[in-house]
């Protein structure tokens, strides 16, 4: 999937060439960061199909022979959007569950958006999300700067992440504190305060009130008895995340 998004952003024009572990080669020919289709496939929903399979391929080798030029012939009306494509199957993909999985991974993470992923604006609503995760922000913050349903969120971000385009920072993300933490002193040094707030989501000089309300959301979205249908290693997860936040919170009173 970040292969096809790459391409399509790209505007990439060649032919790209996947060789699944146990099938035969898949040829697609590119032009202009869009597929060429079939002539017989209207709509272009044979190619979509095509794609999605060799998307769900566990392993997979791929060539990209850049710089054909030519249109084949009848091709000019029969094109499909990579990056459109990439977006819609990742969306469709989005369900209650993993909708609710997403929250829980998020919680208290700030996002941002790569400037060099950042998708096309389909709409206003797109550019107000692209335009609120300009800057690391929580979802709980991006959301009513977005101006739209819960679910559209989800589903925009669930995009993002599946085609590499954000950067997390807080509660288990890339920039986040060490895990480790011993009991916190009366008065902790600054190394140790900043790592608490950024693992709890807060302002570098937040309030009592705002430190207390980000640690019960995040103490509520990880506890593991609030996910009955999560497997023995999710459960593991959230509980050594949830100690995490544990552990910051007890710095920051």
């Amino acid at each position: 999937m970040r292969l096809l998004y790459r391409l399509g952003r790209a505007h990439a024009t060649g032919v790209l060439t996947i060789q699944p572990a146990r099938a035969r080669a898949e040829v697609l020919v590119l032009r202009r960061g869009q597929l060429i289709t079939a002539e017989t496939d209207i709509g272009g929903r044979v190619a979509g199909a095509r794609l999605a399979r060799l998307a769900a391929e566990p392993e997979a080798s791929w060539t990209f022979d850049g710089g054909t030029a030519a249109y084949p012939p009848g091709a000019t009306g029969r094109q499909l959007p990579l990056t459109r494509w990439v977006r819609a199957h990742l969306e469709s993909q989005l369900d209650a569950a993993r909708a609710d999985r997403l929250l829980a991974e998020l919680a208290g993470v700030r996002l941002v958006l790569r400037a060099d992923h950042a998708p096309e604006a389909l709409d206003d609503t797109d550019r107000r999300l692209i335009d609120a995760m300009a800057q690391p922000r929580r979802l709980d913050q991006i959301w009513p700067m977005a101006r739209t349903p819960r679910y559209r969120l989800l589903a925009f971000v669930h995009f993002l992440a599946g085609v590499g385009a954000l950067t997390r920072v807080g509660v288990a993300a890339e920039d986040s504190a060490p895990n480790a933490a011993p009991p916190a002193p009366p008065t902790p040094v600054v190394g140790e305060r900043t790592g608490a707030l950024r693992l709890l989501g807060v302002a570098d000089e937040p309030s009592p009130q705002n430190v207390k309300r980000a640690y019960r959301r995040l103490a509520r979205a990880l506890h593991p008895d609030l996910h009955p249908g999560a497997s023995s290693e999710r459960r593991r997860e959230l509980e050594a995340r949830l100690r995490e936040v544990n552990a910051a919170y007890a710095r920051l009173s």
